[in-house]
């Protein structure tokens, strides 16, 4: 069966999509939990250890506190209570944590650093699977046993305000709730005034036991402006007015109660210098941790510094202090500070029932238990508090008693530490039945791109794929069989848990149909490439071809560039990487044309190429000089660079100088944004001009950047589309203005400010008006085929709308970003591509290596926290999950899709490109599918290495969606060569 390369290439994505989907589902395996209501059925407490004699302590201890208030604020970094933001701002907390009853702590929540995993930490005390980072759009309901169903069942009274996630992680769980959404960060203040609104009425009741708050500003404001942000002081001051009307309730209520009350306040995660979270740096994983009662006596001049502890500390605390189990799950230590008031006897109490619990844990998951130090350690306090139980009832006062119970309570303590340790470590379970499978669709994916390099590539751009011939071999009916012996052996032994084994046989058998065909079609093509090369060693061919400089600069950067993704720092550190790709692929542009300008190939002088004409005039064949292997188009030498005298003075400097204003563009764009992980702290021009200071200076750059972007776009757009560009440029500054980001020339103050949503929303008409031209332009071609012009003309009226769209979703300060993308384009089309009439494959690979660089240009990195969300809400009164994803996505990945779009347009612009957009479809595919590819089998290698949560599997979820970005392209380059050849 003969199919084009670009249909070929786009099966071939749209398969290792799968196989992706597949490997990522057992890498990031959803957690097992017990079915609900089961949880709590018989269950009794460890008794009170003794050594011959009888105890009495055989329940669990009475609650600690009355009530109990969680004030959760979203995004409280530990340096805002206990830094100089906290000092200036937030002065009554300041003033609990200096000389109140209160005990401070900084939490360390573990990444992904995102609201619904943090809140399963501090409710269940476990640690939550990374993929918690894409659940967290979509939170279902938290079946793990944790602190708050415990509550439920002991018939406490909980009420809650603010974030939904916690109505969706507990539903029917409180007496009384109001949710708000999390993800409409464009709002930072009727989110939290919808909490507040409700509290002087509900601190007036006394019918609730727990009150939980969560407060989403802080958190809104980091993401739309950032830490060092004036608002955050003023959400700062408003929090603390909050926490001083529930404490000075609190108090107030208990001279009536018998048990004093416990206000908590706590953050869910931290927040990155950039506004975000997500990742695993300082100050995304630092929190604020402040537990205030009056059961907390203190002396004066006691100096109390912030001790830190783990976020999954949270869970059990609260357990003991509210009189309840610990959950089963949990691998937090109980924060020791809050009971170390209590009498030796039930201090000791606390802590046996919390080693207990983690020692239970352990032999649940680690089948040699007794030989971990946490165990051994667990057994001796164990044996020692016994023989303080049988000291402490035969004589109740001396100083043996004391000594030795300050003995056992340390012990216990280490105990607790090292048992809390070794279940961390245990928290990655792979699924590797699944990863193994969907590594081997990926990696058959691949060798299929690579086989098909000669063929897909040549002048015909077909491939004659074998699909019949390895689905009716013998090959193929063993492997089917072994594989299903293999899915039944797995599915059918004891430990085998994995989630193909949960799928219906048919769509397993599916997969190893796909695995067994794929691997067959791969022995075939092998085969058949043998079977040529013993031909062709009989009839060695004529030709002379060589690779170019050029050639094997593409081929060797991109191997470099995959086998760099190994190592973590490199991964952490990746736009270094292609900013020397691009620059180095500059200087070697800068080369190729002053030798074909003044020396040619031989060394002898040679014209230098013609730089003049319009757009659509564009060759797309390749210089005869730069030829490689057959593999490439057959007419490479058809064409001859025009002479010298074709140039007129401007022109000809121009064609020289264009790789120095690439790089001079380069190298601006770096200043621009400060990403990775060394160098993120550092001060960037992009953090100078978002600062309140220089708001002024940001407008006139925004201003200059959109007329800029029109004056670039317009240019082969219909009347209409270019008032439609205009009139949309110009509803982006007023979005900005509206929202307060830039200035308009008579407002100089931000009394005005507004969500915007009226001016976004007029952007978006035009957006859809543009989009829909340029579609209609394309069917018109499609039918008529007749005028190409027509078609090129809807292309580009289609790239327009997509420029139109990055504009008003990137921050104004990235603007420029987008202007200096499109000069450069224009550039390079006009100086470069054209006039040295590169072949369409050197073309993709620039495209490509442009759009990863321009990934980075925009302040993005491999850290989930340089992912601005608020992109996701710009015109949005609500939130709506899907145009929500859609948009932060696109915002995200603006740069690849904006220089594939243009990549399409330049090879369909072409009415004698012949299978060009084959060619740089197929291309395409395999630069996409190669990283992928080794990167899987370096995680999987990986999985155990210390950074793997930190660093790999946040890029491992980059590469995932970058692939889904490259079958949508694949698809369109699919649909516009249809269209081409049609025409």
């Amino acid at each position: 069966m003969r199919l084009g390369s670009g249909s070929f290439a786009a099966c071939c994505i749209v398969i290792e999509v799968l196989g992706v989907a597949l490997f990522l589902r057992g890498f990031f395996p959803a957690p097992v939990c017990a079915p609900a209501g089961t949880e709590h059925q018989a269950e009794y407490p460890a008794p009170e250890p003794s050594a011959g004699a009888s105890s009495n302590w055989t329940k669990l201890p009475p609650p600690l506190f009355s009530k109990v208030v969680i004030m959760l604020i979203d995004a409280l970094r530990d340096d805002f209570v206990f830094g100089s933001k906290g000092v200036k701002f937030m002065p009554y907390t300041t003033y609990l944590v200096e000389k109140g009853s209160s005990h401070s702590f900084v939490a360390e929540a573990k990444p992904p650093t995102v609201t619904m995993p943090r809140i399963k930490a501090l409710t269940t005390g476990s640690l939550p699977g990374f993929i918690d980072v894409v659940r967290n759009l979509n939170s279902p309901a938290l079946l793990e046993d944790n602190v708050i169903t415990r509550a439920k069942a002991a018939g406490k009274r909980i009420i809650f305000y603010g974030d939904d996630t916690w109505v969706k992680l507990f539903p029917k769980h409180f007496v009384e709730y109001d949710g708000t959404t999390s993800f409409f960060v464009s709002d930072y203040t009727e989110v939290d005034d919808n909490v507040t609104r409700h509290l002087d009425k509900v601190l007036k009741r006394r019918d609730w036991d727990v009150l939980i708050l969560h407060y989403l500003g802080l958190d809104h404001i980091g993401h739309v402006s950032g830490p060092n942000s004036p608002l955050v002081g003023r959400k700062l001051g408003e929090m603390d007015s909050v926490l001083m009307k529930i404490h000075t309730s609190l108090l107030s209520e208990e001279r009536e109660t018998l048990l004093p009350s416990l206000l908590v306040l706590c953050g869910d995660h931290g927040m990155s210098e950039a506004g975000g979270h997500g990742a695993s740096s300082v100050e995304e994983v630092n929190t604020a941790l402040v537990v205030i009662s009056s059961a907390f006596e203190r002396k004066p001049g006691d100096i109390r510094h912030p001790k830190h502890v783990q976020q999954t500390d949270l869970a059990v605390t609260l357990s003991v202090g509210l009189g309840l189990p610990i959950p089963k799950s949990s691998v937090g230590r109980l924060m020791f500070p809050v009971v170390e008031g209590k009498p030796m006897r039930e201090q000791l109490r606390f802590l046996h029932l919390n080693a207990v619990q983690l020692s239970r844990l352990l032999q649940e998951n680690v089948p040699s238990y007794e030989k971990e130090p946490g165990f051994e350690q667990f057994k001796v306090s164990e044996r020692l508090h016994g023989n303080w139980i049988r000291l402490y009832l035969e004589e109740n006062n001396s100083e043996v008693l004391f000594n030795l119970g300050t003995k056992v309570r340390r012990q216990y303590l280490d105990a607790l530490r090292t048992l809390s340790l070794s279940l961390s470590r245990q928290a990655a379970q792979y699924d590797v039945y699944s990863m193994a499978l969907g590594t081997v669709l990926v990696l058959e994916v691949l060798a299929l791109l690579l086989l098909g390099v000669p063929q897909a590539l040549s002048g015909r751009a077909e491939l004659d794929v074998p699909l019949l011939s390895p689905v009716s071999s013998l090959l193929f009916y063993l492997l089917l069989l072994v594989l299903a012996a293999l899915h039944v052996t797995v599915c059918t032994s004891a430990n085998g848990s994995c989630y193909l084994c949960s799928l219906p046989w048919l769509m397993a058998g599916g997969v190893m149909v796909l695995i067994s065909a794929l691997l067959c079609a791969v022995l075939s093509a092998l085969a058949r490439m043998a079977a040529s090369r013993k031909h062709l060693s009989q009839t060695p061919p004529q030709s002379s071809s060589r690779w170019s400089e050029l050639d094997l600069l593409i081929l060797l950067g991109t191997v470099g560039h995959v086998l760099s993704l190994g190592a973590s720092s490199f991964i952490e550190e990746e736009h270094q990487t292609w900013y020397f790709l691009v620059n180095t692929l500059c200087v070697a542009l800068c080369h190729e044309i002053y030798r074909g300008c003044f020396l040619g190939d031989g060394g002898a002088p040679q014209p230098c190429p013609h730089a003049g004409g319009e757009f659509d005039g564009v060759a797309v064949a390749p210089r005869g000089k730069s030829a490689g292997p057959d593999v490439w188009e057959r007419d490479r030498a058809s064409k001859d660079p025009s002479p010298l005298d074709a140039l007129r003075g401007p022109e000809r400097w121009m064609v020289l100088a264009s790789p120095w204003l690439i790089l001079t563009c380069c190298r601006l764009l770096r200043s621009l944004n400060q990403t990775g992980v060394q160098g993120a702290h550092r001060p960037d021009l992009g953090h100078w001009l978002t600062s309140s200071d220089h708001k002024t200076e940001l407008s006139v750059l925004a201003a200059l950047s959109l007329i800029m972007i029109f004056v670039l776009v317009q240019k082969r757009c219909s009347l209409a589309s270019k008032v439609a560009v205009a009139f949309g440029l110009l509803g982006v500054y007023c979005y900005r203005a509206a929202i307060g980001n830039v200035l308009f020339p008579w407002q100089q103050d931000n009394k005005d400010i507004s969500k915007g949503i009226t001016e976004a929303r007029f952007v978006y008409v035009f957006v859809l008006g543009i989009l829909f031209t340029g579609t209609r332009d394309l069917l018109k071609s499609q039918i008529t085929a007749a005028d190409v012009t027509v078609k090129t003309m809807g292309l580009w009226e289609m790239y327009s709308g997509f420029v139109l769209l990055a504009a008003l979703l990137l921050r104004p300060h990235n603007l420029p970003v987008l202007a200096l993308s499109l000069a450069m384009q224009t550039v390079l089309t006009r100086c470069v591509w054209r006039p040295l009439r590169h072949a369409a494959t050197e073309v993709t690979v620039m495209h490509y290596w442009f759009g990863q660089a321009f990934f980075y240009f925009q302040g993005n990195s491999n850290s989930i926290a340089t992912v601005d969300i608020s992109a996701g809400f710009v015109g949005l009164d609500a939130y709506m999950e899907i145009p929500a994803v859609f948009l932060t996505a696109f915002a995200t990945y603006s740069g690849p899709v904006l220089w594939a779009s243009h990549l399409v347009n330049f090879l369909a612009s072409e009415a004698s490109s012949g299978p060009a957009l084959s060619h740089a479809c197929f291309c395409y595919a395999l630069l996409c599918s190669a990283p992928v590819s080794v990167y899987i089998v370096l995680v999987t290698s990986l999985r155990y290495h210390l950074f793997i949560w930190s660093v790999f599997s946040p890029k491992l979820l980059y590469e995932g969606t970058r692939l889904l970005v490259t079958a949508a392209v694949c698809v369109c380059f699919t649909a516009v060569d249809q269209t081409h050849r049609k025409s």
